[in-house]
């Protein structure tokens, strides 16, 4: 089964901020978290960039992967936007999500890992 590509937009004309998926308005998803924002925001970390962070990861990959790894997105991929308009497609999201997804290890393993043994 093919998976159609999503395109998530953003574009911030003066104090009007608007965010889309597929070219209809993206749901903030308050009801996973309320940061308090008052709107969608990017090119920092805070509030604003946190709900739209949970917002693109819970349309994209569900409520469980949002709110496991929202943090991390916001960080890596929102927070770096530094342009008023922008776009990010679904692959482009997986491959981020794959790149910053942490995989809890204990120290035990790791060293092994590091060792060669494993």
């Amino acid at each position: 089964m093919i998976v159609p590509m999503k395109v998530y937009a953003g574009k911030r004309e003066g104090e009007r901020v608007t965010v889309t998926v597929d070219g209809q308005p993206l749901a903030p998803r308050l009801d996973l978290r309320d940061f308090q924002a008052g709107g969608f925001e990017w090119g920092y970390q805070g509030s604003g960039p946190s709900q739209l962070s949970l917002a693109i990861l819970a349309e994209h990959a569900g409520p469980q992967a949002a709110l496991g790894n929202y943090r991390r997105f916001v960080q890596t991929v929102i927070a770096e936007i530094e342009t008023d308009a922008w776009r990010l497609t679904s692959a482009e999201i997986d491959q981020r999500i794959a790149q910053t997804t942490i995989v809890p290890v204990d120290l035990k393993t790791l060293m092994r890992k590091v060792k060669g043994e494993i």
